[in-house]
């Protein structure tokens, strides 16, 4: 079975329909708080200062990524909100969907320096795409994350 590619749009907020703007705060809401039973305040007065990156299989949205220029969340450019929808995990689809984020923030913000807060048990994947860990540990939101960083 070959696995169907997803494909992406980029939108500031503004340019998102509300369509595609419930869809996402639907998909978030999903993984975050039923999936990982964590009670904390998604809609935080971020997205409308954030590009989306929305990954679509045919018609369907299974990944999501919200993106920041150097110096809004951090002093660097960053990436959050990663999201890919469980029934779709299998397929490797967050390869695809981080390297659609970073090549946004190359070629939108003219960085290859990028800052993620990862939760703790992704490290490996984030190590796979050249992220390496800054710091110690911590808590956000009741679960474990480190501070990593990519550069060229």
């Amino acid at each position: 079975m070959k696995t169907k590619p997803l494909h992406f749009k980029i939108k500031s907020y503004k340019e998102l329909t509300r369509d595609e703007l419930y869809e996402l705060l639907q998909l978030r809401s999903e993984v975050f708080v039923v999936e990982q039973d964590c009670v904390y305040q998604d809609i935080d007065g971020k997205d409308d200062i954030a590009l989306h990156v929305l990954g679509y299989k045919e018609e369907d949205l299974v990944a999501y990524t919200r993106i920041f220029p150097p110096n809004t969340y951090f002093e660097n450019a960053s990436i959050g909100r990663v999201v890919v929808r469980a029934s779709e995990r299998t397929y490797k689809y967050g390869y695809n969907l981080m390297e659609t984020s970073i090549k946004a923030i190359e070629i939108t913000y003219n960085t290859t320096t990028v800052k993620i807060s990862a939760q703790t048990y992704l490290k490996s994947f984030y190590n796979n795409l050249g992220f390496k860990q800054i710091g110690e540990g911590y808590l956000e939101d009741g679960i474990p994350h480190i501070g990593m960083i990519k550069t060229a």
